[in-house]
Parts: structure tokens; C-alpha cells; sequence
């Protein structure tokens, strides 16, 4: 394909998949209803429940005007040749591929990121504070960003540098070595995240003892689940909405509990979360997502293999010759139809899994206490109870509220 025809492809998948998000926000913001839900009237007072619609109004207005700006930012880059234009310049000072590649990557992240941080402090400390949720402080928002940053340019910059190594050394055969390396980062990150990234952002201290750790370690011996690794993180020092995660597997397996949700519960309830997060693990859907994610790595770098050495991509781009750099931003654009088909198989995927942790937690633990741990989760994060079907299919990763307590009701 000629690269002007290319540059046409790549903009109407841009523009197809703008307005095709700018839909599902508009259509779920409609879906929006004044009436309360029974299942959640004994937790939502009209208030409160008037208070979440108006808290998806300005989350969803605001995402219009960012998506908008980014998309305006994005349109004028392919059409007046930007990226070309920023490899061009480059070129005049670096001859070497992989630096060349490495600072124009930086370059554009950094332009990118410029761009957005005055919506990224407005949403922080305008929309989030209004709504109460908002703990960060200017000191702490300014070190995260730094801190991410730095994350991003010893593990971001160290996978791009493998990455345009091998396909420079090995050719079209590239995507097979870095496949296995991506598999086993992917294992050890998985494995250590608790113990190596986390910290790095946020304070992880065991879980002392008391009521609620007894209350685990007998539910833990119930179900022949040791679990030694329970930590509690200090997400109140950035906002007020409450979550648990499990990570890790064999003897690295680890739940992480925020502050806020053993602020904001009872000891059944906590037990019951954590029972949820358990299910996922004995139903083996950590495994199976790993493994899922491999296929994904696998699949896609196969068809980058395919399309990398293409020099009409970078002469799409507004560049005068072939670099990977190039052929890599016109990849991400080009694949966005294939990405946005698996991203929506895992969305089905995940869901399933849901409703089966909800279900191993109601089997073993308690069904009652689960669903009023959801209803007060739902209440305190102010989530959408009536989200539109089609935005639930393309975007989420778990059921809807009323969903999953008519589930563990049944």
C-alpha cells in the first residue's frame, strides 16, 4: 500500500475510533435515571444518589473536552507530518538508530504529557476535590509524577532498547525472542509488584494483629489457603475511594487491603472482599489471565513482524525514511482495530470472572456480606448504577452493581 493511502487508513481509524468512544460517553451518560435502585436504597439516600449522577455528568464532560483536545493534537501530527518532523531534527544531531529511536519516543511522551498535566491537575484538584475524593497534595502529585517518570525510562526505555536490538540483530524473526522475554517479565512482575513497584509509589505496611487478621487467618485455614503476605496501603494519601487486590502466585501470593476500605468496613465484609479476591485465585483466573496475556504479547508482536520494516509507514508519517521508531507510532494507530477486538474478549472474559469470585466468596464465606460490602463501595466511589449495556460490553472489566447483587442473590 502507497504511504498516502496509508496515511488515510491510519487517519480514518484515528477519527473512527474517536467518535466511536465520544458515542458509547454520550449514550451512557443518557442512560442516566433519576429513580433509585431498591437493591441499594437502605445504603443511597436521594442525595448521595443525585450526588453520583452529577459526579459521571463532570467526569464524562470533562473526558469530552480531553479526549477532544488529544484527538485535535493527534489529527494535526499525522495530516502536517509532526512526527516526521520531530525525526527529521533529531537526525541532525543522532545517526544511531537506537538512540535516535529511544530520544524521539521521550520526545514525544513528553510533549504528550506536557500537554495533558493541566487536565490531569484539574481532574485531581478540581473534579475529584469537589466530590471529596481527592487526598493528593501538590507535593505528592509532583513526586508521582517524577517517580512515574523515572519508571518509565528504566522499564519503558530498557523494553524499547531490547526490543529495537533484537529486530535490528535477528530481523522479521525478532518477535519470537522478545515474545519470551516479554513472558517472563510479564511472570516476574506479577510476582514481585507488591514487593518491587508498589513501594515506590505507595506505603505497604503487614496487617497488625487484631479482629480482622484473625478473622482471615480463620477463613484462610477454612479453605486450606495460607495466606502470610496481607498488607495494608496507604491510598488515603492520595484519594478516598477504597479497593483489595491480589498479586503474586505460589509462595509470592499477596493481598493488598487500602486504608480506606478497612476504614469503611466491618470485619465480615473485609472477610468477604477478601474471599472474592481468594475465588479468583482458586478458580485459577490469574493463571489463565497470564497465560491469556502471553497469547496477546505473542499475537501482536507477530503482527508487528509483519508490518515493521515497511518504509511506506514512515513515509506516511511525514518522514523522508524508513526508521522503526516511526513504523512503531504507525503500528499502534494501524493494529488499534485488532487491540480493540482482544481488549473486548478479555472485558467478556473478566467479567465471567467476576461473577465467579462473587460466587466462590457466597459459597464459602458469605453471600450477605459481600453484597454489602459492593453496595458500600459503590456508595462511597459514587459509581453509575445505570450504566448504558453497550458501554458495560466495550469498557468494563466487572459487572455493574445491580448485576452482580442480583447474582449473588440467585
Amino acid at each position: 500500500m502507497e504511504a498516502s493511502s496509508l496515511l488515510l487508513l491510519i487517519l480514518a481509524i484515528s477519527t473512527s475510533s474517536f467518535l466511536f468512544e465520544q458515542l458509547l460517553d454520550y449514550i451512557n451518560l443518557k442512560a442516566q435515571r433519576k429513580d433509585l435502585p431498591a437493591d441499594v436504597a437502605d445504603f443511597y439516600d436521594r442525595e448521595k444518589y443525585e450526588r453520583s449522577l452529577d459526579y459521571l455528568q463532570a467526569q464524562t464532560r470533562f473526558g469530552f473536552l480531553t479526549s477532544g483536545i488529544g484527538f485535535v493534537f493527534a489529527f494535526l501530527m499525522l495530516t502536517l507530518g509532526g512526527f516526521g518532523w520531530v525525526d527529521s531534527i533529531l537526525r541532525q544531531f543522532i545517526s544511531s538508530p537506537i538512540p535516535l529511536a529511544l530520544v524521539f519516543f521521550g520526545s514525544i511522551a513528553l510533549g504528550s504529557d506536557l500537554v495533558s498535566l493541566p487536565f490531569q491537575w484539574y481532574g485531581t484538584f478540581v473534579i475529584e476535590e469537589r466530590f471529596g475524593f481527592n487526598k493528593t497534595t501538590q507535593a505528592t502529585f509532583i513526586k508521582d509524577k517524577l517517580k512515574g517518570y523515572g519508571v518509565t525510562i528504566v522499564l519503558g526505555g530498557g523494553l524499547i532498547t531490547l526490543l529495537l536490538y533484537l529486530i535490528e540483530v535477528i530481523g522479521p524473526q525478532f518477535w519470537i525472542w522478545f515474545g519470551i522475554i516479554s513472558a517472563i517479565l510479564v511472570l516476574f512482575i506479577n510476582m514481585f509488584y507488591t514487593t518491587l513497584l508498589l513501594p515506590i509509589f505507595n506505603k505497604l505496611t503487614p496487617l497488625p494483629d487484631g479482629e480482622l487478621k484473625a478473622a482471615i487467618q480463620q477463613f484462610a485455614t477454612q479453605i486450606d489457603f495460607p495466606l502470610n503476605n496481607i498488607f495494608v496501603m496507604d491510598g488515603s494519601t492520595r484519594s478516598a475511594k477504597a479497593n483489595a487486590f491480589f498479586s503474586g502466585i505460589g509462595k509470592k501470593k499477596t493481598i493488598v487491603l487500602y486504608d480506606t476500605l478497612i476504614e469503611k468496613h466491618t470485619v465480615p465484609e473485609l472477610v468477604a472482599v477478601l474471599a472474592h479476591e481468594v475465588g479468583h485465585y482458586k478458580k485459577k483466573h490469574i493463571l489463565q489471565g497470564y497465560l491469556l496475556s502471553i497469547l496477546q504479547i505473542f499475537f501482536t508482536l507477530w503482527i508487528l513482524s509483519l508490518m515493521v520494516f515497511n518504509q511506506n509507514l514512515s513515509l506516511a508519517l511525514g518522514a523522508s525514511q524508513w526508521g522503526i521508531h516511526l513504523n512503531l507510532v504507525a503500528f499502534g494507530i494501524l493494529y488499534a482495530p485488532i487491540s480493540g477486538i482482544t481488549s473486548l474478549l478479555m472485558s467478556v472474559y473478566s467479567r465471567k470472572n467476576e461473577f465467579e469470585a462473587d460466587a466462590y466468596a457466597r459459597e464459602h464465606y458469605s453471600g450477605e456480606a459481600l453484597s454489602a460490602a459492593l453496595k458500600k463501595l459503590s456508595v462511597d466511589s459514587l459509581s453509575n448504577l445505570y450504566p448504558h449495556p453497550l458501554y458495560v460490553f466495550f469498557h468494563y472489566s466487572h459487572p455493574p452493581l445491580l448485576k452482580r447483587l442480583e447474582a449473588i442473590r440467585t
